[in-house]
């Protein structure tokens, strides 16, 4: 039996768009997360492809947010063809494994402004130091 290309799945379900992004885990005020394969379309509740990570973004007792990626993976859908969710760019590029996202340049910088404007840390200019 060969399903044909009007039928709305076979051929077309198997080269559709996928997109590694983070299924939300946990409880309420306690977030964990899962970075995942999946379907484009799909939302995060329903079944995916693979996990390739983990991200916990709650301090521990040393103050430690931790990631875990399977890099090899990673870079398998990348060549696949599957896209990255903009938070996954984020930590990816922060891991070192893609160049820093813009967003998190503009991040730090509104942290920096915030500060300097609180007055708890006097802002230093970069040509003075």
């Amino acid at each position: 039996m060969s399903l044909s290309p009007s039928s709305g799945i076979g051929r077309y379900y198997k080269h559709s768009a996928k997109i590694i992004r983070f299924v939300r885990l946990g409880c309420t005020n306690r977030p964990f997360y899962h970075v995942v394969v999946m379907e484009r379309r799909k939302n995060q509740h329903q079944p995916v492809i693979e996990q390739v990570g983990t991200y916990d973004p709650m301090p521990n007792q040393k103050n430690e947010r931790l990631v875990s990626f399977n890099f090899e993976r990673i870079r398998y859908w990348l060549g696949r063809g599957a896209h990255l969710s903009t938070p996954t760019a984020e930590l990816l590029g922060i891991a070192g494994f893609l160049p820093i996202h813009p967003r998190t340049y503009m991040t730090a910088w509104r942290n920096r402004q915030k500060v300097a404007e609180d007055g708890t840390i006097e802002a230093k200019d970069p040509v003075e130091a």
